[in-house]
């Protein structure tokens, strides 16, 4: 058996926790590929030592030195190595860090450095290897990640190694300049090794006890997930569930490898196995998996007469929608009606208007309403296409609480039922769907 394993920021932030992850290192033998994210937040009112790292090459940009902010950072690292006692010159790799970052001044270079020193500290402590991302993990001229590079250079590099410490995050991009995935990307890391290496699990080490059936700022206690299919992570992923990058389970799907969400403060807990589509067939699924939302949208509805007899009426409005850089959320649709769902942020400082009156020009509708402050909520799960009545008991759940629902649609898998509720619903919405399902 190989796993591979990804801990995050909180599992970084202080020695104790460093020293904790260690332990669940050495606990298992068959953990051998460890990636690792920059510290994270040790208290509620600390800051991540990324966002630091981001202030940095702001610095840069403006004063060409970034010293005041590089001496927290600096302050932090030196406090982790000497807690962890280690015979490290961790002064020598911050001087040059600080040098590269001022001579670099690029925003990608300068937020990976989080990962890089967490990387070299933590195998200096493990007594390991450290193998940079950078000559693993390889972008196009385009930015895209070069899978097949990445998979055979990754192999190459590992498979003669017994253990491994990784930083997660960032590779590099054509031109060899460092490149990171968007925040969170660690978790892509961890997911590119584990296909690259043929792992038989993939764990992902994080603060919470696994995925929870709902945001546990608006359900107190939610129960904790046992299996969750890939489709299912997509959906809740997307809408905001954020346990794990949405983008951390492409590299697994062909070589279906199962993700193992555990909590480092509390390995005892068995976690939440996210498995392949096929393989969650032999688990008797709940009737829903889990709930998850967005705030802050706001609805184009466009209604017409004949609209499914007026060819290309779809496309005009989306050429709209694409001529000002914007994506859509949604698109429920009847004979006569179309909505498009849009995050609000996308239509400010006048877009909105501009963008209402080329669709009236575009397509001249019978009418048109705009609709803003809506929330969407997903409720997702396997056993929803197998049970009777799941939708009349949502809705049900719903009026009892007095919500009114703004926009309904149910993707065509019968996984899931996606409804609009206006943002001050949002809270209660999402508790009576819970409280309907969950016993």
């Amino acid at each position: 058996m190989l796993k591979v394993c990804k801990f995050g920021g909180t599992s970084m932030a202080d020695a104790k926790a460093i020293k904790q992850v260690a332990d669940i290192i050495n606990a298992d033998k068959d953990r051998r590929y460890v990636v690792v994210s920059a510290p994270g937040k040790r208290f509620k009112e600390d800051i991540k030592v990324t966002d630091l790292l981001i202030k940095c090459y702001n610095d840069v940009l403006r004063n060409g030195e970034c010293k005041e902010t590089f001496s927290v950072i600096r302050d932090r690292f030196i406090g982790i190595v000497k807690d962890l006692g280690i015979d490290f010159d961790i002064n020598s790799v911050l001087d040059e860090t600080e040098k590269e970052i001022v001579e670099n001044s690029s925003l990608d270079f300068s937020a990976s450095r989080g990962e890089y020193l967490m990387a070299r500290v933590f195998a200096a402590y493990m007594n390991v290897p450290f193998v940079d991302a950078k000559g693993l993990i390889r972008f196009d001229s385009k930015g895209r990640l070069n899978e097949s590079y990445t998979y055979d250079k990754t192999k190459m590099k590992l498979e003669g190694l017994e253990m491994a410490v990784i930083p997660g995050f960032y590779g590099k991009n054509s031109q060899g300049n460092i490149k990171t995935f968007s925040r969170g990307g660690s978790d892509i890391t961890g997911s590119l090794i584990a296909r690259a290496m043929g792992a038989d699990i993939y764990e992902n080490w994080t603060d919470v006890n696994g995925f929870l059936v709902c945001d546990p700022r608006v359900v107190a206690n939610p129960k904790v997930i046992k299996f969750l299919s890939y489709q299912e992570l997509r959906e809740l992923s997307y809408m905001g569930a954020s346990v794990l990058h949405s983008e951390a389970i492409f590299p697994l799907v062909k070589s279906k490898i199962p993700v193992n969400i555990r909590n480092t403060f509390d390995p005892s807990q068995e976690g939440t196995m996210i498995v392949p589509n096929d393989y969650y067939a032999n688990v008797k699924p709940d009737i829903i998996t889990g709930i998850a939302g967005l705030k802050d949208f706001t609805v184009i509805y466009i209604e017409k007469s004949l609209m499914n007899e007026e060819v290309g009426f779809v496309r005009k409005v989306l050429s709209v929608i694409e001529q000002h850089g914007i994506c859509f959320e949604n698109i429920p649709s009847g004979i006569d009606t179309i909505s498009i769902v849009i995050a609000s942020k996308a239509l400010e400082n006048g877009v909105l208007n501009d963008v209402v009156s080329e669709i009236r020009e575009s397509v001249s509708p019978d009418f048109i309403r705009v609709i803003e402050n809506i929330s969407l909520i997903a409720t997702v799960g396997h056993g929803m296409a197998t049970k009777a009545g799941v939708a009349a008991k949502l809705f049900n759940a719903l009026a009892k609480e007095n919500i009114n629902i703004k926009m309904i649609d149910q993707g065509s898998s019968e996984l899931n039922i996606i409804i609009g509720v206006s943002n001050t619903d949002y809270e209660k919405s999402i508790k009576a769907i819970y409280n309907e399902f969950i016993d």
